[in-house]
């Protein structure tokens, strides 16, 4: 589904709190690469047009851990292999959802940013309570 995407080189927007929980911005499509580009250094410059569409955008890429390449794929990091495998599979089920919501309405359905910030702090502000890890430690400190 996010392949989809970047084949149509289309940002992934923002459309649910699904997407919130993970990616605080749209996942952005960098732009595809040239032929110049390819012939050069296919890999590296993979990495450099997706490095380019984080500051042109002024994206934090801790924020928003992935992104398409146009016409290529998705890509997607975290602090440890199994948060950017994790990453990508939050990025697979959007991208599905997205698809689907796009094909039922052409309205603007973009999260509120409101809604947005409360999926997204909840998970990652420094007042993080959602998801086992945060529950666990702040029932341990309430026994303490």
């Amino acid at each position: 589904w996010a392949v989809a995407f970047a084949a149509a080189q289309m940002d992934i927007p923002a459309l649910n709190t699904t997407h919130a929980d993970t990616f605080y911005t749209d996942v952005p499509a960098a732009d595809a690469l040239t032929k110049a580009e390819i012939e050069e250094d296919y890999e590296g410059n993979t990495g450099k047009t997706i490095v380019r569409t984080f500051k042109e955008r002024h994206l934090d890429y801790e924020a928003t851990p992935g992104c398409l390449v146009s016409q290529h794929g998705p890509f997607t990091w975290g602090e440890t292999a199994a948060k950017a495998v994790y990453n990508a599979k939050v990025l697979e089920v959007v991208a599905e959802e997205d698809y689907h919501t796009l094909q039922l309405t052409r309205a603007n359905s973009h999260l509120p940013q409101y809604l947005l910030d409360k999926h997204y702090y909840r998970k990652h502000g420094k007042n993080a309570y959602y998801g086992q890890d945060n529950a666990q430690s702040k029932t341990h400190a309430k026994r303490k």
